[in-house]
């Protein structure tokens, strides 16, 4: 990893930590920006409606730093195994608790400590039984091939600095006929590199996204099939939040060889 890609991790880390400590104490987090937070709904689609937010621990719903509501488009089932990267505090992994019932399982993948345990605590206070929260970056997914029937994901593969990576562990993971439902920021195809930097940061979320042509290539290489792409809500000027949508075909290899796709940051500010 570069100098640079390193310095973008820990800008990354740093941020998300203190979004940890913020929700922590009671006090809304927000690391991505007017168009990234739990406090523009306008934005963010409303994310989650009263019904299932209530239902959660608060702080919980003080740490969702996302885009979108990946479970309104995941359409979870009873039993499935489902991994959500980027897990932050906790929110999605425990809606999606709820969804798969106790025969499934839901993994949370977070790279701080501090969202770990914000999430470990969570769980406990809803108590949840049938969810595991595992620390690791989301370019080296510490689970085995073919483990998860579902990946979620909100608001963080734009922050990766290795794309590809991401993309290829997402196929790994992933069960023949596995399925993709993600939020996250992507540009229209006529911004570049430079453009989305003038739009706003790494670590709100803007500078690393993808163009919309960049993230279907870069899924189509890593093997998936049906990709769909579609922009709900603007987030800066010419960039949306965008639902994503994919599937890992049957009878699908474990891994493919991916090329470089563009635009790159780690992890995950806005779990």
């Amino acid at each position: 990893m570069s100098e640079q890609a390193r310095e973008l991790r820990e800008q990354v880390r740093e941020r998300y930590a203190e979004a940890a400590v913020r929700a922590s104490s009671g006090a809304v987090a927000s690391c991505c920006g007017d168009g990234c937070s739990s406090e523009a709904p306008d934005l963010t689609g409303g994310l989650y409606d009263e019904v299932e937010r209530s239902a959660l621990p608060a702080e919980a719903v003080l740490a969702s730093l996302g885009c979108g509501n990946p479970l309104a488009v995941a359409e979870l089932r009873e039993g499935e195994t489902v991994l959500d990267l980027g897990s932050g505090g906790g929110i999605d992994v425990l809606l999606s608790a709820k969804r798969v019932g106790p025969a499934g399982k839901v993994y949370g993948l977070d790279m701080t400590e501090e969202m770990l345990a914000l999430a470990l605590a969570n769980a406990e206070k809803a108590g949840a039984a049938n969810v595991e929260f595992l620390k690791g970056h989301i370019e080296a997914i510490p689970l085995p091939a073919n483990r998860v029937d579902v990946i979620i994901s909100n608001c963080v593969i734009n922050l990766s600095v290795d794309k590809p990576a991401v993309f290829a562990e997402m196929f790994r993971v992933l069960r023949p006929g596995g399925r993709l439902g993600i939020s996250d920021v992507v540009a229209e195809d006529h911004l570049t590199a430079a453009d989305r930097a003038e739009r706003g940061e790494y670590t709100a979320c803007i500078a690393g996204a993808l163009t919309f042509a960049e993230y279907r290539e870069g899924l189509a290489a890593a093997g998936f099939t049906g990709i769909e792409i579609t922009p709900t809500h603007e987030a800066a000027a010419n960039m949306h939040s965008a639902i994503v949508r994919a599937t890992k075909p049957h009878g699908a290899a474990a891994r493919r060889e991916l090329p470089l796709v563009t635009g790159a940051a780690e992890g995950g500010c806005c779990g």
